[in-house]
């Protein structure tokens, strides 16, 4: 029927370091889709990696706990039904899935990958995509082939470490110097990010980055403002007003900044000269097209004190999405509330999963 309700399925929890704020992302979505025009199916995924789906959601969710699904037989075998090849005729698949999963495990490429294979509509980037652009080193590399301005940066492997750490150490300081930044290659909200200013300082950091994940990167310290802006779009993009993060008790925006009240302050839109701005929305075009992005973005950069030139950061492929996060702020601010924000999400996931029933998998004679 026509004006038969979408069933849109939304993932959630997950193996990852930023499964918390997953729960958090859930919930605001959850609430925040319109009952009328969409079956709503909570898909949670355990820190243990087990599935469990839930009953539709017919009403908004008092507090976040009721996203915590308790296992029974049913519930494990409508997932499997889902996820199954040939599912009975009794069990709907949903018209797309809303993966609202941060970090590895989610955000990386695996599940997108899953989705591929049985066929089934996502919200946001692809295989490819979604992988570089959770890779941070994968990402810097694509950014410097395609000569989009960024800090100087370097890898490390765990091995590396382990087998000759005062090597790494002397290739920081000759290639990186200090101030630098040490981030696990593979984590978001900031997890594991640490500020240098020494080898002893820089020693810590990376061993501490290694907890979270087997490649670390180090990055030059760029003095400036902080900027983010957000992406939408397939083909046709359009790009929300900037906002700029200004942190007050820390010297970088860190886990504590980011999600603990009071710590940091969001400028929307941010004061920027009209030639900066119109730099910013280049190269947030540029960053989404190269790393074949789908759906949505959250591309951040620094506004370079010394010229004033946007130097990117990185590119986030499922930014936090609660009401009161970056991405869908930047976007209220442009026009687009945060319910229209998800239905247009919702759309964009459905014509790109259209586009891929195209091609063929099959030699035509």
């Amino acid at each position: 029927m026509a004006n038969e309700k979408k069933t849109v399925a939304v993932l959630y929890g997950g193996k990852s370091t930023e499964y918390e704020i997953s729960l958090l992302t859930a919930f605001s979505v959850i609430n925040a889709i319109d009952l009328t025009e969409y079956r709503v199916l909570p898909v949670y995924i355990k820190q243990d990696g087990r599935w469990i789906a839930g009953d539709e959601i017919t009403e908004k969710l008092a507090y976040k706990d009721q996203l915590l699904l308790k296992e029974n037989a049913e519930a494990e075998a409508l997932v499997q039904h889902w996820l199954a090849p040939s599912a009975p005729v009794n069990v709907r698949r949903p018209d797309i899935v809303f993966p609202l999963l941060h970090g590895p495990n989610g955000e990386d490429g695996t599940v997108q990958g899953l989705f591929e294979l049985l066929n089934i509509a996502y919200v946001g980037s692809g295989v490819a995509g979604s992988s570089v652009g959770m890779d941070k080193v994968l990402m810097k590399d694509v950014f410097a082939a395609h000569g989009i301005p960024g800090p100087k940066y370097a890898s490390v492997s765990r091995y590396d470490w382990d087998h000759d750490a005062p090597k790494v150490i002397l290739k920081i300081k000759n290639m990186i110097g200090y101030p630098c930044f040490v981030k696990p290659a593979n984590c978001g909200s900031s997890v594991g990010i640490s500020k240098c200013l020494s080898e002893t300082e820089l020693s810590a950091a990376v061993t501490e980055a290694f907890l979270y994940d087997s490649k670390v990167i180090i990055e030059e310290g760029i003095v400036g403002r902080e900027v983010e802006i957000g992406v939408i779009g397939n083909h046709e993009l359009s790009v929300s007003v900037p906002g700029e993060i200004i942190t007050k008790n820390a010297s970088f925006y860190d886990y504590q900044s980011k999600y603990q009240e009071g710590e940091s302050t969001l400028v929307i839109p941010a004061d920027l000269p009209d030639k900066v701005q119109a730099e910013l929305e280049e190269v947030a075009k540029r960053a989404f097209s190269v790393l074949n992005l789908s759906g949505l973005a959250r591309v951040d950069v620094f506004i370079r004190d010394k010229d004033q030139r946007v130097i990117i950061n990185e590119v986030n492929t499922m930014p936090g999405f609660t009401q009161f996060s970056m991405f869908p702020l930047l976007w209220q601010h442009t026009g687009l509330s945060y319910r229209k924000l998800i239905e247009k999400l919702i759309e964009l996931g459905i014509e790109k999963h259209l586009e891929r029933q195209k091609i063929h998998y099959r030699i035509e004679k």
